[in-house]
């Protein structure tokens, strides 16, 4: 059995409290999902600012499925919605009281996002992180596993992405990520307090949002191919990246979060899968896909324009750390994460 194999087994057997910030969004509502399914319990916090109702209900709506199959229910006393704002102390407090384990998914992302608006990344992704840093340290919780960032890398040049080499900031965004590890690693030694970040790289899957102006690349091509709209790529599309399905995210959070060894504790891991994708090779892997599961649909080309400010050029990430320390071992690759991606997009958008 592998590590997560293992740790599946152990939390179905044993109930943990668990507080997954950040829960109506794409990350969240699929961590909600798999701890159900795990049989835990959650308490969810969310201000919907990014985050959708429907993606909290149709992760309960999985989830009971999930466990009919096998036979079991799903308890609604397993799950506890608190609608409120990390940017708010009381708010954290209140979430983080009486919980063992904190998945602090929520923020403001996206490179363009912040460029237009830094102050209002900073408060959600600096004073909202330092306020659920404090709360948690404050409620005794066991571990605090954060999304950290890719971006963080910012200039540097090398390939793949080794967590202890990074370079400049490019955006308002990455210096936000920056200062998360940096706060959760004085938090580690000032009040030998658990962190983890998980610097996250491309990360796809269901419930992705196709909509607003700061949707990621993948569900908002989908959404403009199904609709026959024009499909945008910035630059010439060989900018690459290193492209991570939902489960391997989850996967890591929860190792991440019950990790019994001292030396994977207070460490940043890369959530990815040592690979490169470019965007025209991502074009052509979602339309034929999409092709193969919708009538009608017909190829065309996608329209190239300048490339985006703050964008880096290539990504890819070393995951051996993750590997050893975590037990860390991709369920899905670029091709099977889309398969399970494009089927969820044509049943719900379709």
């Amino acid at each position: 059995m592998t590590e997560y194999e293992k740790l599946q087994e152990h939390l179905k057997s044993n109930q943990y409290t668990w507080l997954v910030t950040g829960v109506a969004g794409f990350i969240g509502s699929n961590l909600l999902e798999k701890l159900l399914i795990l049989n835990q319990k959650v308490v969810g916090l969310d201000n919907f600012e990014t985050g959708y109702q429907r993606n909290i209900d149709q992760a309960l709506e999985d989830a009971s499925k999930v466990l009919k199959a096998a036979s079991r229910q799903l308890s609604t006393a397993n799950f506890i919605f608190i609608e409120g704002d990390i940017r708010n102390l009381e708010d954290c407090q209140k979430a983080c009281a009486g919980v063992d384990y904190v998945l602090h998914q929520a923020a403001l992302g996206s490179v363009p996002r912040s460029i237009e608006d830094p102050i209002k990344t900073n408060q959600a992704n600096i004073d909202g992180f330092l306020n659920m840093l404090v709360a948690a340290k404050n409620a005794n919780a066991k571990r605090f596993v954060y999304a950290a960032s890719s971006s963080t890398y910012g200039d540097h040049p090398d390939l793949p992405k080794v967590e202890d080499k990074i370079g400049n900031p490019l955006s308002p965004y990455a210096v936000t990520k920056v200062v998360n590890e940096l706060y959760a690693g004085v938090f580690a030694r000032s009040y030998n307090f658990k962190c983890i970040g998980l610097r996250y790289f491309n990360i796809l899957g269901k419930r992705q949002d196709p909509n607003g102006a700061y949707a990621a690349v993948i569900p908002k091509w989908v959404a403009s191919i199904l609709s026959g709209e024009e499909v945008f790529i910035n630059g010439d599309g060989e900018t690459s990246r290193d492209f991570c399905y939902i489960d391997n995210t989850v996967q890591m959070n929860l190792l991440a979060a019950m990790a019994n060894n001292d030396e994977a504790t207070n460490q940043v891991y890369n959530v990815a899968l040592n690979d490169r994708t470019s965007l025209n090779q991502l074009y052509h892997l979602i339309e034929d896909r999409l092709i193969q599961r919708v009538d009608g649909l017909v190829r065309k080309e996608p329209t190239y324009r300048d490339f985006r400010a703050g964008d880096v050029l290539h990504s890819q990430a070393d995951i051996r750390k993750a590997k050893r320390l975590l037990g860390y071992e991709p369920s899905h690759k670029i091709a099977e994460g889309l398969d399970e991606t494009m089927d969820w997009y044509v049943r719900s958008l379709n």
